[in-house]
């Protein structure tokens, strides 16, 4: 089965070489839309053409943000490659499969068999803390052992489909969730690593920069990021969050609903649309 990953960057040196050596490893296929980098995230993706990157092509940047094209040209991309499944995701996830023994092929190879054409994925979030704050190095994924499990709606990170010869839905739900005539998603959901940031200066390179056009806001995505305000990022004390340990240990019970860069305490998961998007 041939899986391929739909993968943006936009100045993601530091996240691009692990996200596709995970991805290759896990015999998942890449491809990258990089969104005009000025860093090194280019020259570490090429090391990876022929080895299970398909390619990259670059797309032109402007002041803003515009999430709304990089996912419409995923949805262009996932009708005209010849590949069974697509995953839409970001350099600093890490997509596991829910039994460590397997890989994330084996995996979503089973899930086809068993009639189904969607994969839901529960976010463990991982983040610097007040103890160990700066984690801005190669070496993070050993480092950084804190996360939250965070789900702010139902089905927040289902965006791992079938082939639709009809094509798909990414950007009515912001990316989150995809849409197709005929969805029937995996009863279980897959795990996944998210590292958020590395550091607070880490955080206002990512975030506090960014800006989005209106029509974006209007429609309640990227909330978060806009209301994060550089001067007050708070890092959450180990005490708040969980040891990551192994994979099969990640905890998902009691999920946040809000980032922990912006809001110390957690609240219950809510039904109702993010208010974390």
């Amino acid at each position: 089965m041939r899986i391929l990953a739909l993968l943006a960057a936009y100045n993601e040196q530091r996240f691009i070489a692990n996200c596709l050596d995970h991805l290759i490893r896990q015999g998942v296929d890449v491809y990258v839309i990089d969104n005009s980098s000025t860093d090194a995230t280019v020259a570490i993706a090429e090391r990876y053409l022929g080895r299970g990157l398909v390619g990259i092509e670059t797309m032109s940047r402007t002041e803003l943000f515009e999430f709304e094209r990089i996912l419409r040209r995923k949805e262009a991309l996932a009708a005209c490659f010849d590949a069974d499944w697509f995953i839409h995701l970001d350099t600093d996830e890490i997509r596991l499969a829910p039994n460590s023994r397997q890989t994330l092929n084996e995996a979503i190879h089973e899930v086809d068999e068993a009639g189904y054409n969607a994969v839901d994925f529960l976010e463990f979030t991982f983040v610097p803390t007040i103890e160990a704050p700066d984690h801005d190095h190669d070496n993070y994924l050993e480092t950084m052992a804190w996360y939250y499990p965070f789900r702010p709606f139902d089905r927040h990170r289902l965006n791992a489909w079938k082939r639709q010869p009809g094509g798909v839905d990414l950007v009515t739900f912001a990316g989150h969730a995809v849409g197709f005539p005929g969805l029937k998603a995996a009863p279980r959901a897959f795990p996944m690593r998210h590292y958020l940031c590395l550091s607070v200066p880490h955080a206002i390179r990512k975030y506090a920069s960014r800006r989005h056009p209106p029509s974006a806001l209007a429609a309640g995505w990227h909330r978060w990021r806009e209301q994060l305000d550089p001067t007050r990022i708070i890092l959450p004390s180990q005490s708040e969050l969980r040891r990551y340990l192994v994979d099969e240990a990640l905890d998902p019970s009691d999920p946040w609903t809000w980032h922990a860069l912006i809001a110390r305490k957690p609240t219950a998961a809510g039904a109702g649309r993010p208010a974390g998007t």
